[in-house]
């Protein structure tokens, strides 16, 4: 950002249009994850992918980001949503955003389903990263990939008493 007038410095990259009938997509046996926009695609400026939880889904554990803020932006149901300390539910038509090094987590709120439209910036190539949990789920890769790729990814997990109480007493 330029300090003196405020504005953003400009990114060099040719307009994303996805298409929903052509997007790739991540799933699990409770998420399907659209990819819209990687990191390739917009010159490192976002990256951005649309996530339908299940009823009672769990998204991701505790982790931050060290350089990538998150948002949130929910389209449909409801969102349940560890930031920091503190457990919050995002409805229909909330937004929320994260800033880098904070501590977060999310899961469908209990008995409903979320449909999640997340953004980071900056971008990293978060694509692969969900490909590799979708490989590890369905039992295709080695957990400990995860662990090694926090770096990469910017993904770093913590622990959070909080939210594994929220998750107890919810599901």
């Amino acid at each position: 950002m330029n300090e003196q007038t405020g504005a953003a410095r400009h990114t060099t990259f040719t307009p994303v249009h996805t298409r929903a009938a052509e997007a790739g997509t991540a799933a699990d046996p409770s998420s399907v994850i659209t990819l819209l926009a990687d990191a390739g695609d917009t010159g490192g400026l976002l990256t951005c992918y649309r996530s339908t939880f299940a009823r009672g889904a769990v998204g991701a554990p505790p982790h931050f980001h060290t350089a990538a803020a998150e948002m949130f932006h929910v389209i449909g149901g409801s969102l349940q949503v560890l930031v920091g300390e503190e457990i919050r539910v995002l409805d229909e038509g909330d937004f929320l955003l994260v800033p880098p090094r904070t501590p977060h987590a999310f899961a469908a709120a209990p008995g409903a389903t979320a449909d999640v439209l997340f953004t980071f910036t900056p971008g990293l190539p978060r694509f692969d990263y969900l490909r590799l949990l979708g490989r590890v789920m369905r039992g295709e890769a080695d957990p400990r990939e995860i662990a090694e790729s926090s770096e990469r990814y910017d993904n770093h997990y913590v622990d959070s008493p909080v939210w594994r109480q929220a998750l107890a007493t919810d599901r």
